[in-house]
């Protein structure tokens, strides 16, 4: 288990033009999902395998297909809607859960306030979707959300994510793979992303 950072050209590029304040919301939104699927080729590499017969133009040959249809792409409200499209783009029958959280102002904390699953998610091989791990403290309760709903096998997929957050994911649950498009410098003062690229969720959805 451990962290994966998508080393491709397209990946770097795409990255860069999300980075800029001045790329649009019609533009952010469609990068977003874009980086999504391409993160997710590498996030999916593992899916089992089955064959099947089909005839071609030329003879009949078995070739492999997905084993069943058992994957669920799980976005972190609200932001992590962004990048369920791509997901999707490339696992068209995957299962979509949502779940959402709040921060307690006293402690900090993060909280479920909302949670809506697939019946069979435990069943599922589950890719938690947000654009950003920064303190790693929502990531690490969507996990620990899963694990509750007896999730045996969970990914985490991120545009960005700071070192903290890493830390943060490797020390409350070491057996969940993490998949990023960029490891980014820390977080600063205010729990922002440095370089980063703002607040994902304003930028996807045009709310800044």
């Amino acid at each position: 288990m451990g962290v994966y950072v998508a080393d491709h050209p397209l990946v770097a590029h795409k990255l860069s033009v999300l980075r800029d304040k001045k790329t649009s919301v019609k533009d952010f939104r469609e990068l977003v999902s874009e980086i999504g699927m391409l993160i997710t080729y590498e996030a999916t590499r593992d899916l089992p395998l089955t064959t099947r017969i089909v005839e071609t133009p030329i003879c009949k040959a078995e070739v492999p297909t997905l084993k069943g249809k058992k994957f669920a792409v799980v976005p972190i409200l609200r932001a992590g809607l962004g990048l369920v499209d791509g997901v999707l783009r490339l696992v068209p029958s995957a299962r979509v859960g949502h779940i959402g959280m709040y921060r307690d102002e006293t402690t900090l904390e993060p909280h479920v306030y909302f949670c809506k699953m697939p019946k069979d998610i435990s069943e599922r091989n589950v890719l938690i979707v947000d654009p950003m791990l920064a303190t790693g403290g929502s990531a690490s309760a969507a996990v620990s959300e899963m694990k509750r709903r007896g999730c045996k096998n969970i990914k985490f997929m991120v545009l960005l994510a700071a070192p903290e957050g890493i830390q943060k994911m490797r020390e409350d649950h070491p057996d969940v793979d993490i998949y990023c498009g960029a490891i980014d410098e820390k977080l600063n003062e205010n729990g922002y992303i440095v370089p980063g690229l703002g607040d994902a969720g304003d930028r996807i959805f045009g709310t800044k």
